[in-house]
């Protein structure tokens, strides 16, 4: 065998190693999920020096060593999730935000508008390689006090001459009413401007967080004249709400979880990215389908590709039922049911790597906190 042809086999071998592990039940064989009891850990958990912090609903808390819990922050958050410099980024549902807790105790708001108008309620993030923060705006409960409207039939129309995700209403039918028409599919459209200026849908949507990126010489983004928000198109998500980057910027996945309507999507979707961090159109893909069960909502990634899914309920609702028990759906890259870890009392909500060596799967259902170990 030549010398020459060793790393290409290696590399191979590496690839294949990688490929059977993605495809396999990451729980060590027989380990059960420990439950550490009612301590109010509803959502957003985030691994950090050995503790662990979580919301409840009224604050943000921080379960030490020790496994005493304590007060990290008076103020109400849902995602979780420590920057690169240690920092701890949260989405504030109630307060509309998405700020930063500095070293010294200071928070910084890192966005609370688009184009002036302010979010619905800041669910879930996460970030790329370059330190951009991704974030999903759903709005469960009461539509009131919505602001950011827009994008035409929220993914439910395809539209020719590059407009399948216009900005809004009004840029499409003003981009429709320049041209003289002689194709019936445009004057149709046109019909179909003039009905929607009337409604104006409101958008639950994704955008990204660009300061963070690093710019030359550590120059402000605002010199490079790049917004501070950027919205990020999802053809046909409903009802953004968990979200994900894959190591390699390569793809974004939506967990979709219209759990509020009959018929509504419970869906993992994923997106293709281009290098920009946008996605690129027609890319969407279906990995899971909860149906009519309670959807998707926080999810986390390893190492392998795996995608940990935090689904279901055991508490049937009018709008869901219990085909789909809650618990922590873990599946492979392309979208397979490898494992489930079952979970009680009534649903699940979140989950996150931590433990010692970062082996430990922590999970939030209902207002109980548990663990399980991973190999």
């Amino acid at each position: 065998m030549h010398t020459t042809a060793l790393p290409f086999l290696a590399l191979a071998l590496g690839l294949a190693l990688a490929s059977c592990t993605s495809m396999r039940s990451p729980i060590v064989p027989g380990a059960k999920p420990k439950d550490h009891g009612a301590i109010g850990a509803t959502e957003g958990p985030a691994w950090k020096d050995g503790s662990l912090y979580f919301t409840d609903g009224q604050h943000i808390n921080r379960m030490g060593p020790d496994g005493k819990t304590t007060v990290f922050r008076h103020n109400s958050s849902n995602g979780l999730l420590f920057d690169k410099e240690g920092r701890l980024v949260a989405c504030e549902t109630k307060m509309r935000r998405v700020t930063r807790t500095e070293k010294d105790g200071s928070i910084t708001v890192l966005a609370d508008r688009f184009e002036g108008k302010r979010f619905n309620s800041p669910n879930d993030l996460c970030t790329d390689s370059k330190g951009r923060i991704y974030f999903t705006d759903p709005r469960y409960g009461s539509r009131a006090g919505m602001e950011i409207q827009s994008r035409l039939g929220l993914g439910i129309f395809s539209l020719p001459g590059g407009f399948s995700n216009p900005q809004d209403t009004a840029d499409f039918y003003h981009h429709c009413s320049e041209k003289k028409s002689k194709s019936k599919t445009l004057d149709a459209l046109l019909d179909i401007g003039d009905s929607l200026k009337s409604f104006v849908p409101f958008v639950e949507g994704v955008y990204r967080i660009n300061r963070p990126a690093k710019f030359p010489h550590g120059v402000c983004g605002l010199v490079y004249d790049v917004p501070n928000v950027t919205r990020i198109y999802c053809d046909g998500a409903e009802r953004p709400n968990g979200i994900l980057i894959s190591p390699d910027n390569h793809y974004l996945y939506i967990a979709d979880n219209n759990n509020s309507t009959h018929g509504g999507s419970r869906k993992l979707l994923r997106y293709t990215l281009d290098k920009n961090g946008d996605l690129k159109p027609g890319t969407q893909k279906v990995l899971f389908d909860w149906k009519d069960g309670r959807g998707p909502d926080g999810m986390k990634m390893d190492s392998a590709g795996r995608i940990y899914v935090a689904a279901g309920t055991n508490k049937a609702t009018e709008f869901e039922n219990t085909s789909f028990k809650a618990g922590c759906y873990i599946l492979s890259p392309s979208g397979h049911l490898l494992d489930f870890i079952p979970v009680a009392p009534d649903e699940c909500c979140n989950c996150a790597f931590g433990g010692k060596d970062g082996k430990t799967l922590f999970i939030t259902s209902g207002s109980h906190l548990w663990s399980v170990p991973l190999r």
